[in-house]
């Protein structure tokens, strides 16, 4: 029997917020730009200036961070920081983009952070004559087992760092205070920029010390509670940093003159009381930054690679051990550091990772105004302290830093950002988790609908929202086919199916009635909208798909429906006529032969409108033109055709036809025909055309024989017939 201490599985270690957030945020805050270049900036920028700047800086990173916040406690947190963040809300194309280019960012900072270390210990120790690159290599190969080991025994490394960067902080501030001078502090008041340098440059130079806020977040997948320990942790770090940041500032300020804070990089070295613990200060904040980086990334990539964004990266998935560490990825974000540190010279990949946390950031802000601003129910953050106007200043504040630190490279940034995005939307990349772009669709339709309701509707913008009595689909497929061709960019097509009989029984027929219409038309590629109800009579079906179908003014305004193919149905299919018509339904009737060619393949010929007055003409003349405009149809001519009795009326018609063309903007050939016989007139002139357009006026009761035989004989010949009938609620005119 086996033991049952060791078959029990373990435990997974999690993290509180000092150790999972607060520790990693505080040590990439605190970097080497703190112990290097801070006596520069506030040296040319003298205290008033240096003072807004940490501000300014500490405000976006702030806002971004109330962000988070809000973002943190609106959903289960799991791993991937700010992919699972910005992917959950703003979707699978932002997030994955944010997921490539944050990844890649993280493992190039490692190889930074680790020459930033070898650069300070070779200055400590000049007699090893070690190369740099070896130094670099062996560091980062360090890094790497911290790592590779366990979050946990990273998490107790930064510990002791968080330690020996404290002790220096602690040397520099008990070794400036003896040295404090007002006179000193006077002259440093005003900024005093060299040639070349101003205010801008200055805060380029710093903000990117106040990076590292979304160090705790990538843990959030070894977090004991990410929504409540990401918000405490984060905002935290920032206010913590942010007062150490201020009271440097002050100290630098009052006990050193302008010329040795700008003179020197290792100010703060000098008027320490000890040089060796700064020397550890600076060895503990690039090792700190190179290992929270070599954490975080990981991470982030196992979590891309979980939702299967790039199947050739679905071994990075897996995780090992009961804590599921991401060695894998690991590994790949150790390599790519090594392969920076042997190209030498980082100073040009720089700009692109700070322009990675930047857009980042932005994203993050962007993701929770989009949140907030829509409306969405399911955003419901227990975070309290953020409003939608502040993630939007948050984000604008992300863009404008991006452009004042390197426009080049922001535009660079922003474009490889757009291309990922359209990759990964491209490959059709299905989210299997809600985001807001249904809710900002949503929202955004909410008020269209009301805005369409509230204003006054005119003839004029009339467009068509057909409702097409379309059975299966393939049983009379001409008729969404032309449907489509009739309202796509232009209107809304709805296709509609009368199951007749009880509900009771059939409603499993209903949902597979449409379900295979919604088949039918994602395989013809139609923009339509499937429709199927259960009623004891097809009239009465229709009848309930007018009047109750739709939303708001997006109600149909059109129905198209086949010619009965029979006599015996004349009776059944006039009374349906007249029942449109009594409901203010314009009407189309699609007429084709049993013989005709599939409706997907348009036929040769010309568009013909046989025009009879303004009942019906100026809807027949808009749906043809609406037809030329899908590409299949570009080539055809519009034909506008009129039958007069005598030549004398000729000139006086073919001069009306032409005036209405020109008021309705319309591009068709008008044509007018002298015959005694307008049924032969139509029969020899379109008996080659693609389509014929029609008009119809609804037969009186007891007339429905006699109107469909004469109907049925006038077009006899005719391969494609479109009867229109109009309710008279669209113009021409402008």
């Amino acid at each position: 029997m086996s033991d049952p201490k060791t078959s029990r599985p373990q435990t997974p270690i999690k993290f509180g917020t000092l150790g999972g957030v607060f520790t990693p945020c505080t040590l990439t805050i605190l970097g080497v730009i703190m112990f290097l270049r801070f006596g520069q900036v506030v040296g040319q920028s003298g205290i008033w200036h240096t003072l807004m700047i940490v501000l300014a800086a500490k405000a976006i990173t702030t806002l971004t961070g109330l962000s988070l916040s809000a973002i943190a406690t609106n959903t289960r947190v799991k791993g991937g920081g700010a992919y699972y963040l910005i992917s959950r809300s703003l979707g699978m194309e932002f997030g994955g983009a944010i997921g490539v280019v944050f990844f890649f960012a993280q493992a190039i900072s490692v190889s930074m952070y680790v020459v930033g270390f070898t650069e300070a210990f070779t200055d400590a120790f000049p007699s090893l004559g070690a190369s740099q690159v070896l130094i670099s290599s062996v560091v980062n190969f360090a890094v790497f087992v911290c790592v590779f080991i366990g979050a946990g025994w990273t998490i107790k490394v930064q510990y002791a760092i968080l330690a020996i960067l404290g002790l220096s902080i602690a040397a520099i501030v008990a070794g400036a205070v003896p040295m404090l001078d007002t006179e000193v502090f006077r002259n440093n008041m005003a900024p005093a920029y060299r040639d070349g340098e101003s205010f801008f440059t200055m805060f380029a130079l710093f903000f990117p010390a106040v990076t590292g806020i979304m160090a705790g977040a990538n843990m959030s997948g070894d977090l004991k509670d990410p929504a409540k320990s990401i918000p405490r942790g984060t905002l935290g770090a920032i206010v913590a940093t942010a007062v150490i940041y201020l009271g440097l500032a002050l100290l630098l300020a009052a006990s050193e003159p302008r010329e040795s804070l700008i003179g020197n990089n290792l100010i703060v070295k000098d008027i320490s009381l000890s040089a060796w613990l700064v020397t550890a200060g600076i060895f503990a904040a690039t090792l700190s930054s190179a290992l929270g980086s070599m954490m975080g990334s990981p991470r982030i990539l196992q979590a891309f690679a979980r939702d299967r964004v790039f199947t050739v990266l679905n071994p990075l998935a897996v995780g090992s051990g009961p804590a599921n560490e991401p060695r894998r990825a690991t590994v790949l974000t150790f390599l790519i550091a090594q392969a920076c540190i042997m190209l030498g010279d980082l100073n040009a990949i720089a700009p692109v990772i700070t322009m990675a946390f930047m857009i980042t950031y932005g994203t993050l802000n962007l993701a929770t105004f989009y949140e907030a601003v829509t409306k969405n129910p399911s955003y419901r953050p227990r975070f309290r302290f953020c409003h939608w106007s502040l993630s939007l200043i948050g984000a604008g504040g992300c863009l404008a830093v991006m452009f004042l630190i390197a426009p080049l490279w922001a535009v660079i940034s922003i474009i490889a950002m757009a291309g990922l995005h359209w990759l990964i939307g491209y490959r059709e990349v299905q989210s299997r988790w809600g985001d807001m772009k249904s809710g900002l669709l949503f929202e955004r339709s909410r008020k269209n609908l009301i805005r369409l309701e509230t204003q006054m509707y005119h003839p004029k913008n009339w467009r068509p929202i057909v409702l097409a009595l379309s059975g299966a689909g393939w049983t009379r497929p001409h008729i969404p086919m032309y449907g489509h061709w009739l309202t796509a960019g232009h209107g809304i097509l709805m296709l509609g199916q009368v199951i007749p009989g009880e509900l009771e029984g059939r409603m499993q027929r209903r949902r597979q009635q449409e379900e295979l219409l919604f088949n039918f038309i994602q395989d013809q590629e139609l923009q339509a909208f499937p429709i199927v109800v259960v009623a004891p009579k097809l009239a009465d079906g229709i009848e309930s798909l007018v009047q109750c179908h739709g939303l708001g003014a997006l109600r149909p305004n059109t129905v198209m429906l086949g010619w009965p193919n029979a006599p015996e149905k004349a009776e059944a299919f006039g009374a349906t006529l007249r029942t449109l018509d009594q409901l203010g339904q314009s009407i189309v009737a699609v007429k084709f032969k049993d013989d005709a060619p599939d409706p997907r393949e348009v036929p040769a010929g010309t568009i013909d409108v046989w025009w009879r007055g303004k009942d019906n003409g100026p809807l027949m003349l808009l749906l043809a033109h609406l037809l030329s405009k899908n590409d299949p149809w570009r080539s055809k001519t519009i034909r506008l055709i009129r039958v007069v009795p005598n030549e004398a009326a000729r000139a006086e018609v073919r001069q009306h036809l032409e005036q209405l063309l020109e008021s309705s903007r319309i591009r068709a050939t008008p044509m007018v025909i002298v015959l005694d016989n307008p049924a032969s007139a139509i029969h020899d002139t379109s008996q080659d055309a693609a389509v014929v357009f029609l008009g119809l006026i609804c037969p009186e009761q007891g007339e429905e024989g006699l109107f469909y035989d004469s109907l049925d004989a006038l077009t006899t010949d005719l391969d494609r017939v479109i009867f229109v009938h109009s309710a008279g609620d669209m113009s021409l005119e402008t």
